[in-house]
């Protein structure tokens, strides 16, 4: 073999050992990536052994407890432990160079709290931080963060998964817009459907044209803090509305195709007659927000994390009922009757209330009500004799046919205010026997929780078709709208659902009590100008000053929304009520709010 073809041949290996070593180095590097986020979840070490460190110098944390997620949350982005403030692990917090800006609004409680700024991390720098517990500006850090006993490999793994976590924003978030999706299922009454529609348009609109991006100096601004304004984070949204057709089996297939299209940030509430596992498989599958969607079957399975409810709708009915008939004093029902319409809400409503009355010495009894005549529901009614009870899993849209019934002999007939959206409607020969299980606010509470609701539609022109379908819509959007708007620029999906665990309680006590303020000081306007007309001889006595205000802590048809890590249902519990009487639809509640 001649010196140039040795030296040719030598050359070949030498490509091909680097190809090698690239090829290599590639696998190396997503290998080490999926073992760090086993380390971030899990708290499990490459080698398969469970993660160690030491809190406040002698606490042992292991596997699962020491995982970095505990505290530093999914996204990467932190939380607040008590006073301490987790900051943000992300791979643009670490490793920024110094000369970018970064904030995050951290604390709920104390209004705008940011993340504290330090130099970029390296590799060393971060070793020291997760072995030793000395941060970048190279201060002790608090006790509370672990000093963790992990291996090179271990180390490698998670530096490399910190690396990539969160440093792009999720897809639909775009540098000046922020695409939304809302999902329509099949069977949802026109009206409904209509008045769905109508008003996340006006609420995209509405946000939109006070929205400042850019260049742009004109307008009314929508603004939650200085921050937003001086990072130039506010954004224009776009609305999808995705339109199911067929059958649910079908659905999967047409949710890809539309996300494929136009991949949203998040799914802003959603309008369904029954079925949505469907829809919550493919939003865990795509991890998509789903945020408050309007159903009365939520799907509840642990462990998911993408979809946010109002609560649990006639499940949570079911829970609230038996509790009360098993601590109710006086005596028992002999029966309990349910009459639930044969669908999968109906069945999913009474195979509940059965298995939680399990135990109660009270005999539970389902009738399916298929064809939803009212020939068919008086004959399930007489079912029940004096000493049973009814349950009446009756939907808003068959509400009417109890005028064409007559009550039956059962002791009481308790009936589902949310598969019956409230408690209009029933005939007063009805009411003396009816109770409500009832997951709102009390009418009367309620009116002044909405006021404001009640003026966006007026404004927007929009009819009143569901007062307690639509006030729900309308906190989805506000609340959406809120929650964006305290993100600043760390638009990744995971963390939308950390801050609306986060926010929802406070920001639903503190935009109560905002619109207390504003209503009292118009009112003490209005009762200055009356008081000087009456001086001027233009009116008469006024016999009662206007409405009395008291602090609130909801804006919505829930007495209190509120959310803890991992929780995905809001609301958790609800009345139980009866009319005042039976010529007026003014309720009193017979209990407490009831958790079950």
């Amino acid at each position: 073999m001649s010196p140039s073809s040795s030296g040719l041949r030598a050359a070949c290996q030498t490509l091909l050992l680097v190809a090698a070593l690239a090829t290599g180095s590639f696998v190396s590097a997503a290998d080490d990536v999926a073992a760090g986020r086993r380390i971030y979840m899990e708290g499990v070490l490459p080698s398969g052994k469970p993660l160690t460190g030491l809190r406040f110098g002698d606490v042992t944390v292991a596997g699962e407890e020491a995982a970095c997620v505990k505290c530093h949350r999914r996204s990467g982005m932190g939380a607040v432990e008590g006073e301490i403030l987790v900051a943000p692990i992300t791979g643009n917090y670490l490793f920024m160079p110094p000369d970018k800006t970064l904030l995050a609004n951290m604390d709920p409680r104390r209004g705008k709290s940011f993340n504290l700024s330090h130099p970029p991390y390296d590799d060393a720098s971060l070793a020291l931080a997760i072995r030793v517990g000395r941060n970048a500006n190279q201060v002790t850090m608090n006790e509370m963060m672990p000093r963790y006993n992990i291996d090179d490999d271990g180390l490698r793994a998670l530096t490399a998964y910190l690396r990539q976590l969160n440093v792009e924003r999720s897809p639909g978030a775009g540098d000046k817009t922020v695409r939304f999706a809302t999902i329509v299922a099949p069977g949802a009454a026109p009206e409904r459907r209509q008045v769905f529609v109508d008003m996340l348009k006006a609420a995209v609109t509405g946000k939109n044209a006070s929205t400042v991006v850019g260049a742009q100096t004109y307008g009314r601004r929508h603004m939650t803090s200085a921050a937003e304004m001086v990072l130039g984070t506010e954004r224009r949204w776009e609305l999808d509305v995705w339109e199911l057709t067929g059958e649910p089996a079908t659905w999967g297939a047409q949710l890809e195709a539309y996300y494929r299209a136009n991949p949203p940030f998040a799914v802003l509430s959603g309008l369904t007659n029954g079925h949505w596992m469907q829809v919550h498989e493919f939003c865990e599958a795509r991890q998509l927000p789903c945020w408050f969607p309007l159903t009365d079957l939520p799907p509840v399975r642990g462990g998911d994390f993408y979809s946010l409810y109002f609560s649990r709708g006639v499940l949570l009915e079911a829970d609230v009922l038996a509790s009360h008939l098993k601590s109710r004093a006086g005596p028992k029902p002999a029966r309990l009757v349910q009459i639930h319409r044969d669908d999968e809400t109906g069945r999913a409503a009474a195979g509940q209330l059965r298995k939680a009355m399990a135990g109660s010495g009270i005999a539970v009894e389902s009738q399916p009500w298929q064809d939803a005549s009212a020939k068919t529901l008086a004959k399930l009614l007489a079912v029940a004799g004096p000493k049973d009870e009814i349950m009446l899993w009756l939907p808003a849209e068959n509400r009417a046919l109890l005028a064409e019934v007559a009550p039956p002999k059962a002791r009481r007939v308790y009936l589902s205010g949310q598969l019956a959206s409230g408690e209009r409607g029933v005939p007063s020969n009805w009411k003396g026997a009816m109770r409500i299980v009832y997951p709102f606010e009390l009418p009367q509470r309620r009116d002044l929780n909405l006021s404001y609701f009640r003026q966006w539609l007026r404004l927007k022109r929009l009819p009143m078709v569901d007062e307690l379908f639509q006030a729900r819509l309308y906190f989805a959007t506000t609340y959406m709208t809120d929650t964006v708007a305290e993100m600043l620029d760390n638009l990744h999906r995971d963390y939308l659902l950390e801050r609306a665990e986060n926010m929802i309680s406070r920001r639903e006590g503190s935009r109560a009590q905002e619109e207390d303020q504003a209503r009292q000081a118009m009112h003490k306007a209005t009762r200055a100008l009356l008081a000087s007309r009456r001086a001027a001889g233009d009116m008469g006595p006024e016999t009662a000053d206007p409405q009395e205000l008291g602090l609130r802590h909801s804006t919505t048809v829930f007495p209190v929304l509120e959310l803890g890590p991992g929780q995905r249902f809001a609301s958790k519990g609800a009345y139980i009520v009866r009319y005042a009487d039976s010529h007026s639809d003014t309720l009193v509640a017979e209990t407490p709010w009831i958790i079950p």
